[in-house]
């Protein structure tokens, strides 16, 4: 027979105490109001013992719960038996000092959450330490996953409830509340506008999208079953509301990103952006390091007495005088310096790259197409060959290709922007033998057919 005479004593020590919590209780509360008026109250109140099994391992420092951790965890993996004698604990946990084992064994003893069979003189880990054990290793390996969207844990509690017929709505509001975070979330990174935060929130915004599709099966359970009440359907309802929402936010990561890449800057012909030279001092740790060696000397600092500063100023001010004093009459004409302009050159490379994009669309016989011509092409026969700055410039045009709303302006950016022509990246890779390009994204050009009358 198991005695619980500890625990005993800790039921007649709170049953004393009890006045006392609830004095202590109730001064968090205004005049007039009870504390046993509030439901979220009466709910806590009802789990009390699953409440001060948690406080029994989580009070005190953080030395003092891992080691009750530790012992109550190696106690419960052991599925061959399920009582343990005090010579099996000591030589399971023989790495403890006994003060601490028999300390922890103790607290564990007086809480409910270890039996003592007095009888025969053994250790038995309670169904309540089980419960307990359970929810954290569930919560700890899903905190070890990679899960940057956080709906995991929460996503296997509604479908664990769900399977056994528990689902609560307190579950699926918590639930709900960390998909409206989400959507928060994705929204203030599309409105900051900073590249490198959208590409990390539309990573994580993938992530949290197959949790979605995989919720999206429990909520159909859910709404399906008839035994479930109103207040669960319609959390199930908002919960659904609430991922298209998520879903939705797709295109307005494209158009973020898209925008940021017209107005990407580049420096000079390399080819290089403002967005290379950020991930490039990104991925130093020490950004100081790199300017170690680039000053050969301390910086002396120059002091100006007030006797230098009244030459200074005394100088400055002969010297206008001296210069209002001095002019008379008209200037005397000079011609105006010539200036070479750059722009013709960057002006003729678009022209020639429009030039190439035409005649691979046909444009001579629009809308009707070569049949012997091809309709996509891979991307580096379209860029190459050419210098490693002339084809970055051109891969930095292929976005416009199909936009609506440079199609609708006038220039050259324009007429690339409504050629029938459409860019479809992937993120792999291909090794070129070029001698300026040696590896390129694997994309194609493909170009639009449309049916129609060939004389339209």
């Amino acid at each position: 027979m198991i005695e619980f005479t500890a625990g005993a004593a800790l039921a007649a020590e709170s049953l004393t105490l009890g006045q006392d919590d609830a004095s202590s209780l109730q001064s968090h509360f205004h005049a007039g109001i009870s504390a046993d008026e509030i439901e979220q109250v009466f709910h806590l109140k009802r789990a009390q013992p699953t409440l001060q099994a948690f406080t029994a391992l989580f009070h005190g420092g953080q030395d003092g719960v891992l080691i009750r951790l530790l012992v109550l965890r190696e106690l419960a993996a052991d599925s061959t038996t399920s009582a343990f004698s005090r010579a099996d604990i000591n030589q399971k946990l023989a790495y403890l000092i006994p003060e601490s084992l028999e300390t922890v064994l103790t607290r564990l003893r007086s809480h409910g959450l270890l039996a003592w069979d007095a009888q025969a003189a053994v250790y038995r880990v309670t169904p309540m330490a089980r419960n307990v054990l359970s929810a954290l290793d569930t919560l700890l390996n899903m905190g070890q996953a990679d899960d940057e969207a956080d709906m995991g844990f929460l996503l296997s509690q509604v479908a664990g409830a769900q399977a056994v017929g528990g689902v609560t709505v307190d579950q699926l509001k918590h639930l709900l509340g960390r998909l409206v975070d989400l959507t928060e979330e994705f929204r203030d990174a599309i409105a900051s506008g900073s590249e490198f935060r959208l590409r990390t929130s539309q990573a994580k915004w993938h992530m949290a999208c197959d949790w979605v599709d995989k919720g999206s099966q429990i909520l159909r359970a859910i709404l399906a079953d008839d035994a479930a009440d109103s207040a669960t359907h319609k959390a199930a309802q908002a919960i659904g509301r609430a991922q298209s929402a998520l879903l939705n936010m797709q295109g307005m990561f494209s158009r973020a990103l898209n925008q940021i890449e017209r107005q990407r800057v580049h420096l000079g012909q390399s080819g290089l952006s403002t967005t290379d030279v950020k991930r490039w001092l990104l991925a130093h740790d020490d950004l100081a390091s790199l300017a170690r060696g680039a000053i050969d000397r301390p910086i002396v600092p120059l002091f100006g007495t007030p006797a230098e500063m009244i030459d200074v100023a005394e100088t400055e001010l002969l010297a206008e005088r001296n210069a209002v004093v001095g002019q008379a009459g008209l200037p005397v004409g000079q011609d105006a310096p010539l200036t070479v302009n750059d722009a013709p050159a960057v002006q003729a490379e678009l022209d020639d790259w429009l030039a190439r994009l035409s005649d691979f669309a046909n444009l001579g016989n629009f809308p009707s197409f070569s049949d012997d011509g091809p309709k996509s092409v891979p991307i580096q026969d379209s860029l190459l060959p050419a210098s490693f700055a002339i084809a970055s410039y051109r891969a930095s045009m292929l976005p416009l290709l199909g936009d609506a709303a440079e199609a609708s302006l006038q220039g050259a950016t324009a007429q690339l922007a409504r050629l029938p022509i459409t860019f479809a990246p992937t993120d792999d890779m291909v090794q070129l033998s070029d001698p300026h390009v040696a590896a390129m994204s694997i994309a194609t050009l493909s170009l639009v057919l449309e049916s129609g009358p060939a004389d339209e």
